[in-house]
């Protein structure tokens, strides 16, 4: 998947830290998808969908796991509370969220689908 992601943004000119954002944001979602949406590996398919424009990246991702909304309940974790006290979880979806200007969620013909909008600012 890294490849094609890869492959995609020279093609399309996209910047090479747009890119990597891009790619960590598609390894997040695919982390959630087999941990939390199928329990453990599984041989469901996911499915990409990119719209490149200057300045941003459209991306649809779509899983066939059990409908759940990642994004309802994102919390900030408690910076204050030490590392055992921390509950586990939560921070690629964060980290989703930081990074792309603007998340969704349905769930779309028997499939979860989100759709983020991320800035693609020029390297510098």
């Amino acid at each position: 998947m890294a490849q094609f992601i890869a492959d995609m943004c020279a093609v399309s000119g996209v910047p090479r830290k747009a890119c990597l954002r891009l790619t960590l944001l598609v390894e997040e979602l695919f982390t959630n998808t087999v941990v939390h949406g199928h329990g453990a590996d599984s041989e469901a398919p996911v499915y990409l969908a990119f719209e490149i424009r200057p300045g941003w990246i459209a991306l649809t991702y779509e899983d066939t796991a059990r409908p759940h909304d990642p994004f309802a309940r994102v919390r900030v974790p408690d910076e204050t509370a030490g590392v055992d006290e921390r509950s586990l979880g939560g921070l690629g979806v964060l980290l989703v969220t930081a990074m792309a200007e603007r998340v969704q969620y349905a769930h779309v013909g028997g499939r979860n689908r989100i759709s983020l909008l991320m800035p693609t600012p020029a390297d510098p």
